[in-house]
């Protein structure tokens, strides 16, 4: 035996020239053998670890651990030290105009939870303050939003009534908070955040767009002045409902009141859209709409002609809420069940916008700090009277347009809402709920993405199929079941979890280097004596690139990156000017994919480092130029091999040399 392994170890190394015709020939290679124990503590950490969370604190004196643990828990403690008064007054702009977007929207979003109106308001007080401690995104802004808000008033009222026993479903909402908060920190806590990786962009799409539809519909009872209106939220029950009463059931002033301030909101979302100097227009617009419509039904007293109005708003801060949990007793297991299912939703939508907006100012957010971030609040929350609040799309759009630059804006934002619940809340009683309708309506449009529904069909039908699944599950069936169909991948993940878990979720990449004498190009730590060309850093991918990955696979070769520049600059070695994607071993691509990869290219581009894409497929290939990413990676930065890519770079580094 001891001579047969000596063979073959002779027979990986060698090289030699071919007798016939001189041809060079390198032995294919086999990487070291690695032990048990040592390739499994390598794949842990590629899975629960894949960001090195730990990297910082090499090399550190115990009291620099001391200082960088607290940083890494409360990010503020790390940003906050170079905070001055520039940032300050760009946050300060930011916090007051989503201010004025969210109270309105608050009050109306809270409906939509069969909760009064300050719970909303509540909601956007507390949540914000933990999460400016706690949250690494610079750009979100927490608070209620329109989709978690049906869907937790739906679940709830599936389980009790508001109308017929409105305390114990105040408390099961509270209930269902604290178990939102606890599933989210659990998630965060047991580095789990890959788990959210499995709602595919295409199903949120769907499921995104559905949820609008019904919201809007859910809406039309405040709007056209219906008093007797359905529970269900399909489509068809619903309209049945708005027809049925269309005789004796509408009121002609509510609807005057809801057309005029719809129209008025639509049209400052357009000029906001086509003027982005102008985009406080559209942020201050919703609270114009309020003022004006209670004044008008004040001095009108259109509540006296059937105009349904808010009526009474409490007064003050957030109430404890910590006696109202159900921790025994039938409710505790009903309020887990609907905690996990809004929690994992927020969570979804949350990291979502903080990636979002991330990439374009070209800095990372950790999921797993967001999900302990986003748990703690809403742990928090469920004990100061406040339901599940998460990032809003809308007022982090807003946010990140006004200048923010830290999560500062935040908490300029609670304080405005203080002081609207010390203040100001006695104002809103004669707020048309019309208006409150037509706010709801104006926001919740931008969620239905038909430009996004459009690129899932051109690049992948599977995929429009699972979008198209999820969106006519919610408008037609119910929102649990557009949710069920949005996360069907799970159902199929969990029959061989542990398999794809390891080779879906956390494919294998390489560095690749030249072998000597060839223009062969192979993994570095398979063949020790392949060299890095200079100025050039090649990657190899070695699957698919879907949903449950691309945002690893992308984070992965920044890391790469960052290790490499660490390496070169240690060594006084020029920087990277071209980052190769071996794409041979990449056999599909889908929608999450795509976006992964323009985000990696305008990552890139921000460093200064050109990427290039060599042997992408057929499948892939014909995806790039359907999304046009061919075009904005360059036709002439797309090569057949990693060779021609290679060679293609050198004569720019040669000269620069």
């Amino acid at each position: 035996m001891a001579s047969f392994h000596s063979s073959n170890k002779d027979l990986d190394t060698k090289e030699m020239d071919d007798t016939q015709g001189g041809t060079y020939i390198h032995k294919v290679g086999v990487p070291p053998k690695q032990k048990l124990f040592k390739e499994f503590m390598n794949t842990v950490k590629e899975t629960f670890f894949s960001d090195d969370p730990l990297r910082s604190f090499k090399h550190q004196s115990k009291s620099r651990k001391l200082i960088l643990g607290m940083q890494a828990v409360f990010p503020i403690l790390e940003w906050g030290r170079n905070y001055n008064l520039v940032n300050f007054r760009g946050d300060l702009i930011a916090g007051l105009t989503i201010a004025s977007l969210c109270i309105p929207q608050d009050i109306g979003y809270s409906k939509l939870a069969n909760l009064a109106p300050q719970y909303g308001l509540y909601s956007s007080f507390v949540p914000p303050l933990i999460y400016a401690v706690m949250g690494s995104s610079r750009d979100i802004a927490i608070g209620p939003v329109a989709v978690v808000s049906l869907l937790l008033g739906t679940l709830l009222q599936n389980e009790i009534d508001p109308t017929t026993n409105p305390e114990d479903y105040l408390r099961l909402a509270f209930t269902a908070t604290f178990f939102a908060g606890i599933t989210q920190a659990t998630l965060g806590i047991l580095r789990m955040g890959f788990l959210i990786d499995f709602l595919s962009h295409a199903a949120i799409v769907g499921f995104m767009g559905g949820a609008a539809i019904t919201i809007a519909l859910q809406q039309l009872k405040g709007f056209l002045g219906i008093k007797k209106f359905t529970k269900k939220t399909d489509i068809i029950s619903v309209m049945d409902s708005v027809f049925s009463s269309a005789q004796n059931g509408w009121n002609w002033q509510t609807i005057v009141i809801g057309a005029s301030f719809l129209t008025f909101l639509i049209v400052c979302k357009y000029i906001g859209k086509k003027n982005k100097k102008f985009f406080w227009v559209p942020a201050i617009a919703p609270l114009i709409s309020v003022v004006l419509s209670t004044f008008f039904v004040y001095i009108t007293r259109a509540d006296k002609q059937g105009v349904e109005i808010v009526r009474h708003i409490e007064k003050g801060i957030n109430p404890s809420s910590v006696k109202q949990i159900f921790f025994t007793g039938d409710y505790v297991a009903k309020g887990f069940k609907i905690g996990i299912v809004a929690g994992m939703i927020a969570l979804t939508e949350a990291i979502a916008i903080g990636r979002t907006f991330a990439a374009m100012k070209d800095y990372q957010i950790d999921g797993n700090k967001e999900m302990v971030a986003m748990g703690t609040m809403n742990i928090i929350g469920s004990f100061t009277s406040c339901y599940v609040a998460t990032g809003s799309f809308s007022r982090s759009a807003v946010n990140y347009m006004a200048g923010c630059q830290s999560a500062v804006s935040n908490i300029i934002m609670s304080v405005v809402v203080f002081l609207t619940l010390q203040f100001i809340t006695p104002l809103f009683k004669y707020t048309p709920n019309a208006i409150l309708a037509a706010i709801i309506i104006s926001a919740v449009i931008n969620l239905i993405d038909f430009q996004a529904a459009i690129l899932i069909w051109k690049i992948d039908k599977f995929d429009f199929v699972a979008c198209m699944g999820a969106f006519f599950g919610v408008i037609f069936a119910s929102v649990e079941i557009g949710l069920l169909i949005a996360v069907y991948k799970i159902i199929f993940v969990t029959i061989s979890f542990a398999k794809i878990l390891l080779q879906v979720t956390r494919p294998r990449t390489a560095l690749l280097g030249k072998i000597p004498s060839t223009t062969v190009y192979r993994n570095i730590q398979q063949y020790p004596e392949a060299t890095k060309v200079p100025g050039v850093m090649i990657v190899r991918v070695d699957s698919a690139i879907y949903f449950s990955n691309s945002n690893y696979i992308k984070e992965r070769i920044l890391r790469w990156l960052a290790d490499e520049e660490e390496q070169l600059k240690a060594a006084y070695l020029p920087n990277i000017q071209f980052l190769i994607v071996e794409m041979s071993p990449v056999t599909d691509i889908d929608t999450s994919g795509i976006h992964a990869l323009e985000e990696l290219h305008k990552s890139l581009q921000n460093r200064g480092i050109q990427l290039v894409l060599a042997n992408p497929g057929p499948v892939v290939i014909d995806k790039l130029h359907a999304s046009h990413v061919a075009n904005l990676i360059g036709e002439d930065r797309i090569f057949l091999t990693v060779a021609e890519a290679v060679s293609s770079c050198s004569p720019t580094l040669v000269e620069e040399a």
